[in-house]
């Protein structure tokens, strides 16, 4: 009688540290907005990472309210809600061509994406950049699911143009046409010239554990025109074709704000 008692009062206890420990994380993992994003440091101590929400906010205070964005449709209705600008694509886009166009235009080179982003009427473009601060989930790393997406509607756009020996890569090994793509250049663009871990060279993106394989990025078509403190959201304005710059020294580009 003893025994099964004390067993059912250790099991019962059991239960109720789980349930415990489990609602404890819950409430950590699902209490704030997705937008922004805590780590908790060595010490103890937690970082908060703003830059989605300062982001929009630039958005909303620095461009035309009829302003549209380009993005992945992950980040459209955050634009939408946070930044009350308009999107190309988001959650709620069925037309699978429709994706698929703005898919190859991140997987064009700058002159091809440039030429479909102002067909559809983008004015900025923003992506998602992980690569200073070891955030995996950024546009590199989905970028092969944009690929896969306009390939199946754009038959010149192959996926395996964007393998280098059955490898997705970003280094010196990369292939010319993801060196070449719109959004390694508009993620990388000054990347180049920075230092991100004790002992590697400049541009070492910390996601894909590689010094990037093209440094030197000039652009001419787009205008970096804000990149967050962690460099998480880079927006770059679409020229119009009075404004392009097509052999101006890097440092006269467009420059974080």
């Amino acid at each position: 009688m003893f025994p099964a008692v004390g067993i059912m009062v250790i099991i019962f206890s059991i239960l109720q540290h789980q349930l415990y420990h489990s609602t404890i994380l819950a409430a950590d993992a699902y209490s704030s907005p997705s937008i922004i994003m805590a780590h908790k440091m060595q010490d103890g101590s937690r970082l908060i990472v703003d830059d989605y929400r300062e982001a929009y906010y630039w958005l909303k205070q620095n461009t035309a309210p009829n302003a549209n964005i380009m993005s992945w449709w992950d980040y459209g209705y955050q634009i939408t809600g946070m930044a009350n600008r308009t999107v190309l694509v988001d959650n709620n886009t069925w037309n699978n061509t429709h994706i698929a166009t703005v898919g190859k235009a991140f997987a064009s080179t700058e002159e091809e994406g440039y030429n479909i982003a102002k067909f559809l009427g983008a004015d900025y473009v923003l992506v998602i950049f992980g690569g200073m601060t070891n955030f995996s989930g950024d546009d590199i790393s989905k970028f092969l699911w944009m690929i896969r997406i306009a390939a199946g509607v754009f038959s010149q756009v192959k996926e395996e143009n964007f393998y280098a020996n059955g490898n997705y890569r970003v280094d010196n090994l990369a292939t010319e046409t993801m060196l070449n793509s719109l959004m390694y250049q508009l993620c990388y663009y000054r990347f180049g010239e920075m230092y991100t871990r004790h002992g590697e060279d400049s541009g070492y993106d910390s996601v894909r554990n590689a010094v990037i394989g093209k440094k030197n990025i000039k652009l001419t078509y787009f205008e970096e025109a804000y990149t967050s403190e962690r460099w998480l959201v880079r927006i770059y304005r679409v020229l119009p074709f009075a404004e392009m710059h097509p052999a101006l020294p890097e440092s006269q580009h467009g420059g974080a704000t």
